[in-house]
């Protein structure tokens, strides 16, 4: 049974294995510092297990057995897409979702876990093309 594996930190669970390389990128960003040293506080998730998982089950196992406010994926579109967005998923309630690039995901992250911010804030946020991609 597919389980998200518990830790203090907000999942990035890997879902797409087309690529090793375009991987190791978003793995590296995700973690990479903010210009004034701000860490996503991430548990990085990297197993077989969920290739190919749909966003709707992980919401709900995210929901169901994490406690956490979101949880992230890196999926096809982020593997094949220039700017690598993964999808942020809203587990309170679950369902609900929009896309940060890497650069971007330590402010959704840190603001989430804490509850200083509201998904939708960020949600209401996105570009044109649905990736939030800072504040403007």
């Amino acid at each position: 049974m597919l389980t998200i594996p518990a830790a203090d930190a907000t999942p990035l669970i890997r879902t797409d294995f087309s690529d090793e390389s375009a991987w190791r990128e978003v793995a590296r960003a995700a973690a990479a510092p903010s210009a004034d040293g701000f860490l996503a506080g991430l548990d990085i998730v990297d197993d077989r297990e969920f290739e190919g998982a749909k966003a709707e089950l992980l919401a709900q196992l995210g929901a169901d057995n994490t406690g956490h406010a979101c949880l992230f994926v890196a999926d096809a579109m982020t593997m094949t897409h220039p700017e690598h967005p993964l999808l942020s998923l809203d587990l309170r309630p679950p369902g609900r979702s929009f896309r940060v690039v890497p650069a971007a995901l330590w402010g959704v992250e840190n603001n989430l876990a804490i509850a200083n911010m509201d998904f939708e804030e960020f949600a209401d946020a996105i570009d044109a093309d649905g990736i939030f991609r800072d504040f403007r």
